[in-house]
């Protein structure tokens, strides 16, 4: 029986197909805006005079206020209806990247982009659960969702190119600008091609404590992290701990602590942290790797990882037939093993390596284990899910991911600056040893359970 009431009255194939093109394009630019920044980053200081500190929430305001903030998007979308709420995210982001674009100094472009993160807290979960209404079928859902995935990885490994294009030919601020009439074609088209929410039946308070302590708890560590300030690592421990005590208690909480119960979703969103910091912390040591040791240029470094993505996509095609025949446990460990094979190869950089010796062979292994694990484990994050928790599970799905990403990158980048030398490679090492430990630790816990697991 189907689970979403909805789904009975499912558009046409057809327009399906549209809708999810839409859903995907907004995912495209959310993603986008994670990496196309990065080679921007020196002409924006030197334009407003900003140290590299600063300059640094640029990067990581907008993923961890997105990522804070995931959880309410999620429950606000259950309770208030998807196509609603990603109308109003797409419209917050396309307005707060206009004024990201026009920003006369730092402080500005900084609360542009953490409201670009809250736009993403309301669109990213909406789409994604209406993804899962609109194709009820585990089969086709896995195919859509990996679609999606495909068109949201392109975002991140586009972001790179397309900065360094925008930011030489043109000005930093188009990196930015590029989203609002995309976005604004979004608005325009989803009310004819997205099917109106039906009824709100359920009804509660939105627990916005619980989203202000899940926002603030990983910004203070991640903070902590970057300036070497145990005490705001210390406060950040104490606010997520603040968090689980709320949802422990209040009575409409972002995520019932009874909601990990259920062994699938929650192996996979635990797995999912640790492979997404090893993911977020390779796409950016590469990057960096390539233009301060290697020497390329920004756009060299850009087109250089075009066999990543050209290796992203072909692996996210075969994600539902691995699926169908080893289940979601085994492709996801499949996935796992090839990240961990291509951490090990870029653990061993020497410090003046050759991009086709020793980058692109390990950077062909992450792209597999990112394309197949980071899928596997998004299915398995949304096993099971149901009308009134659809939401909350895709929120939960996309919180985990971007908030996992964004401390991982503040701690193994930090382990990185820490313990490179002058022109050496020995802090990349470093990091990418630490990132392939927490992938083997992912493995192990998916090993652990999979007695549980393995016939999902």
């Amino acid at each position: 029986m189907n689970a979403f009431p909805e789904a009975r009255a499912c558009p046409p194939a057809g327009r399906r197909t549209a809708a999810l093109a839409l859903l995907s394009l907004l995912q495209f630019l959310i993603a986008l805006d994670v990496t196309v920044v990065n080679v921007a980053l020196p002409s924006v200081g030197a334009q407003f005079h900003a140290p590299a500190a600063s300059l640094s929430w640029v990067v990581t305001g907008y993923t961890l206020v997105g990522g804070g903030l995931l959880l309410l998007g999620g429950r606000v979308t259950d309770l208030l209806g998807r196509r609603r709420m990603f109308l109003l995210g797409t419209g917050l982001f396309a307005l707060a990247s206009l004024a990201a674009g026009l920003a006369p100094g730092l402080p500005t472009l900084i609360g542009a982009r953490f409201a670009q993160g809250a736009g993403e807290a309301l669109a990213s979960p909406a789409a994604m659960s209406l993804i899962a209404l609109l194709f009820p079928e585990p089969a086709e859902r896995a195919r859509a969702l990996g679609i999606w995935g495909a068109i949201s990885a392109g975002g991140l490994v586009a972001g790179g190119l397309l900065s360094g294009v925008l930011t030489e030919l043109l000005h930093w601020r188009w990196i930015f600008g590029i989203n609002v009439p995309l976005a604004a074609a979004v608005l325009l088209s989803t009310p004819k091609l997205v099917p109106a929410d039906g009824p709100r039946t359920r009804a509660g308070r939105l627990d916005l404590p619980g989203a202000a302590l899940l926002t603030a708890g990983p910004l203070s560590l991640v903070y902590g992290a970057l300036e070497s300030a145990p005490w705001a690592i210390v406060a950040g421990v104490v606010l997520l701990a603040a968090f689980v005590a709320v949802e422990a208690r209040t009575r409409n909480p972002l995520v019932p602590l009874s909601f990990f119960t259920h062994r699938t979703r929650a192996v996979a969103n635990a797995a999912t942290v640790l492979l997404s910091a090893a993911l977020s912390t390779a796409f950016f040591l590469l990057m960096l790797y390539m233009q301060e040791v290697n020497g390329l240029s920004p756009l060299q470094a850009g087109l250089a990882f075009l066999p990543f993505c050209g290796v992203l996509f072909l692996a996210i095609s075969l994600v539902s037939r691995l699926i169908g025949v080893l289940g979601l446990t085994r492709t996801a460990l499949v996935g796992l093993a090839f990240t961990a094979t291509g951490l090990a190869w870029l653990a061993r950089l020497p410090d003046r390596g050759t991009y086709a010796v020793d980058v692109l062979p390990g950077m062909v292994g992450v792209a597999v284990g990112m394309g197949i694990g980071l899928l596997a484990l998004q299915n398995a994050a949304l096993h099971g899910v149901t009308e009134a928790d659809a939401g909350t599970a895709a929120g939960i799905q996309r919180s985990v991911d971007q908030l996992g990403g964004s401390l991982g990158l503040a701690v193994l980048v930090g382990v990185s600056v820490g313990s490179t030398s002058a022109g050496g490679a020995d802090g990349f090492r470093s990091a990418f040893l630490y990132a392939l430990i927490g992938v083997t630790a992912a493995a192990g816990l998916l090993l652990a359970v999979r007695d549980g697991t393995s016939e999902q």
